[in-house]
């Protein structure tokens, strides 16, 4: 599947405790971790995990709370396999050691005794990792169906009601998100979009400004969702020119245009990175101007909708959507409103290195919040041609991209 930065995943849960496929540590209890291999335990009964290894009745896991794991599994103790999602055990199958494998998520109990790994499992109970997979591309795929993502314009916690605006310039749209007692409501964490780090949090949480992304049933244009499911942060958005790069340290010094302030942006490995080829940048520049996208939308739909008979309209990538207006371009490419096609661009873009970027060159990026010293967490390249927009319009645009890319509608 793709990494969980791409798409936020319905995690599945296990209940009585069990949140075997979730790998969120904090669904059971919290444990507490245990350290490496040889140490003493002072995790009490269980522990969940993923297999690295299964050999001669011995298991290796890497635990959730990030250490490995010895686990000898005598001949007899019960082993049961459950689908992803099911919380009801008495339809667990009862399995053999020898078909757990690689990939496969556990709950291991463990006897009390001994108190240094190897430890002796009592029972085991497994999602394989295949089951896993197929479960998160159906959960994908729903994302990207019914998934909406952008700004949070206002919230009213008293009716559940979430406005978000997505999009730029005359592409802008503006959805609202009803929100019920059986809405799960996600958190990201401050550093990260992405969704395994994200925790449960009220609708009290969520403020203007945010990053928001939520799936659910749509009316007919997409304007109004009843949601299923939001996950939400608040993050840094920042345009500037790189002032130094300083690859040993993974960091690069960054001149805010809004602030006119030094910013050290640190670059970890999980930071996304992209740099726009000089045309798609003009493309993108184009799009967004205030007016622009909306005159030459009206302009193809006069000449190339199915009404008015014309052969000019060359369709998006993912096929024309209802109720949406497309645009050609210089180079017969299309503007869906809504900003759908400004997202596909961006996850087009050529992936870069920091080894990529040098002193003078433009970059827009998402990153934590903070003021002289931020960790990225997107980074887009190439933007030249887009920081003549307002500051608002290129917070849209990363915004967008970040929560698609960073956070769901990508993998095209």
């Amino acid at each position: 599947m793709p990494s969980l930065r791409t798409y936020p995943i319905h995690r599945s849960l296990l209940g009585i405790m069990l949140a075997v496929s979730c790998g969120t540590p904090y669904l059971i209890g919290q444990a507490p971790s245990t350290p490496a291999t040889g140490a003493p335990v002072t995790n009490p009964t269980r522990f969940v995990g993923t297999v690295t290894a299964a050999s001669a009745g011995v298991l290796s896991i890497k635990t959730d709370a990030g250490t490995e794991r010895k686990v000898t599994v005598p001949d007899g103790i019960k082993i049961q396999r459950i689908a992803p999602g099911e919380k009801d055990l008495s339809k667990a199958a009862v399995i053999q050691f020898s078909d757990l494998a690689t990939g496969d998520r556990v709950l291991v109990k463990i006897a009390p005794e001994p108190t240094t790994d190897p430890v002796t499992a009592i029972s085991i109970i497994a999602i394989p990792q295949a089951d896993l997979a197929q479960k998160q591309q159906q959960e994908q795929a729903d994302w990207q169906r019914r998934g909406v993502g952008g700004l949070v314009k206002s919230v009213d916690p008293g009716t559940g009601i979430v406005v978000i605006t997505s999009g730029a310039g005359a592409t802008q749209k503006t959805t609202t998100l009803h929100i019920s007692p059986a809405t799960i409501l996600r958190r990201y964490a401050p550093d990260s979009v992405s969704f395994d780090k994200a925790k449960t949090a009220p609708i009290e949480v969520i403020h203007v400004g945010d990053q928001l992304r939520a799936r659910g049933t749509k009316n007919a244009d997409g304007t109004d969702v009843a949601a299923e499911e939001i996950v939400s942060g608040s993050f840094r958005n920042i345009s500037g020119t790189i002032i130094a790069v300083n690859q040993g340290a993974m960091t690069l010094s960054l001149k805010d245009l809004a602030t006119k302030q030094t910013v050290t942006v640190h670059v970890g490995p999980d930071a996304q990175m992209r740099k726009l080829p000089e045309m798609m940048a003009k493309r993108l520049a184009n799009i967004t101007k205030p007016g622009e996208g909306a005159s030459t939308a009206g302009k193809a739909g006069a000449a190339g909708s199915p009404a008015g008979g014309g052969q000019g309209t060359q369709q998006s990538p993912q096929g024309a959507q209802p109720g949406a207006t497309q645009a050609s371009g210089e180079n017969g490419r299309s503007a869906r409103a809504g900003g759908g096609d400004m997202q596909q661009m961006l996850n087009r873009a050529p992936a870069i290195h920091l080894a990529d970027l040098q002193k003078g060159d433009a970059v827009m990026l998402v990153s934590t919040e903070g003021t002289g010293d931020v960790t990225a967490i997107t980074l887009l390249a190439g933007v030249e041609p887009l920081l003549e927009a307002p500051a608002s319009t290129q917070n849209m645009l990363l915004s967008n991209w970040s929560m698609s890319s960073g956070g769901a509608e990508s993998a095209q």
